[in-house]
């Protein structure tokens, strides 16, 4: 099982005085007693959550309550922090706070949690892939409580799922990449070998491969999503190989804080992280959930929530890319923002043949292209990438 995170600490904030609460005006962030008072209870994560509504606010008694699960801690500067910076966009758009708990394994802690959550919330929101089960558990016995899984494949009538087509924008960071390497040799730092790192992985080698094709791609397995120090090992027994550009499917920063020391090229994963190394910073794939969320909530207070696997783009912005580093040249950015178009415009598919594996295999026949499902379930390592897929 994939794992995000390792403590996890949780606490609710109480938003009106006990008189209000006692009346019967329900606040935002209500917190639940049972929750609260529970044994081994974790410490609450949103210190935000006791300031005042915006003015546009609906109605107290009306707005859902509203609660988000997370793998690491918003401060990962990743995958977490660009929850956190949609969690707080939703806020400013519907005038509603929302609680979190950080730092949530994905073990049976993550059960009891979104259980404690569903007990006083009406929209949980979970957002990594080890917690579909446990959230699909709770989901049954909670069957007034809408659950929203990140990344997942499974759904109940009151449980959807929402993730993106970020291989388009690893396509493009493959791209900057096979432009900006001198030694034709790629590092790919990558958490799980499972298909949402794999089809990453193989989307950024199918960029690379579109300026040059002589590229190779190492790939390097942490089987961690945040661990600074597993991923920085990772990335310099990469550099020690000879590669010289690197890009990491990881929680953090690490892969390019250790380019950085070595004078090569990097891009993350998640959000924007230039400014952890301006100068060898190349670009990555960035999440935008703000409006997703912002659109679920609404569709819950207007009444028109169903479940459904929803999977966002570069077309409808929930997946961007990264602003380039400070030296990546001109015509490489040009480049890219031309293929950026395409991909927006249809007329360019990552997954299109003719594809091949790294064994030789024909896995897209020419003029064929990969409906998503088939992108979403892949386990094959494209022509070009040095490794396996670990069983």
């Amino acid at each position: 099982m994939k794992k995000r995170g390792q403590a996890f600490s949780f606490s609710f904030v109480v938003m009106f005085l006990l008189a209000v609460v006692l009346a019967g005006c329900g606040s935002n962030n209500a917190a639940n007693n049972s929750a609260a008072n529970a044994t081994e209870a974790p410490a609450t994560g949103n210190a935000a959550a006791a300031t005042e509504p915006a003015a546009s606010a609906e109605p107290a008694a009306e707005a859902p309550k509203v609660a988000f699960v997370y793998i690491g801690p918003p401060g990962d500067g990743g995958y977490t922090y660009q929850h956190d910076q949609g969690r707080l966009y939703m806020e400013q758009e519907l005038g509603i706070k929302a609680d979190f708990v950080e730092n949530v394994p994905e073990s049976a802690d993550a059960e009891r949690i979104i259980t404690e959550l569903a007990q006083s919330h009406d929209i949980v929101f979970a957002t990594s892939f080890g917690y579909m089960d446990f959230t699909l558990n709770v989901a049954q016995k909670f069957p007034n409580v809408k659950f929203l899984h990140a990344s997942g494949y499974k759904t109940a009538e009151n449980m959807g799922t929402y993730f993106g087509k970020n291989y388009q924008a690893s396509y493009l960071s493959g791209i900057a990449a096979g432009k900006m390497t001198t030694k034709n040799h790629l590092g790919y730092v990558g958490a799980f070998p499972i298909s949402e790192v794999i089809y990453n992985l193989n989307a950024f080698t199918l960029g690379a491969q579109s300026v040059n094709p002589d590229i190779k791609v190492d790939v390097v397995w942490t089987n961690t999503w945040y661990d600074p120090a597993t991923e920085r090992q990772a990335a310099i027994s990469l550099l020690d190989k000879g590669a010289d550009v690197l890009l990491a499917y990881q929680d953090s920063p690490a892969t390019l804080e250790a380019a950085k020391e070595r004078g090569a090229f990097a891009g993350g994963n998640d959000s924007d992280m230039s400014k952890y190394a301006p100068d060898n910073y190349l670009t990555n794939p960035v999440w935008n959930w703000g409006p997703y969320y912002v659109k679920a909530v609404k569709s819950v207070m207007d009444g028109t929530w169903k479940s459904e696997q929803y999977s966002g783009d570069m077309a409808d912005g929930m997946v961007a890319l990264a602003p380039f580093g400070n030296k990546v040249p001109e015509d490489v950015r040009q480049l890219v923002e031309d293929a950026k178009a395409k991909i927006i415009s249809g007329d360019l598919n990552v997954f299109t043949g003719p594809i091949s594996d790294n064994q030789g295999n024909v896995v897209v026949q020419e003029g064929q292209t990969l409906t998503l499902e088939e992108v979403l379930s892949m386990n094959w390592l494209a022509k070009g990438v040095e490794g396996t897929i670990p069983k």
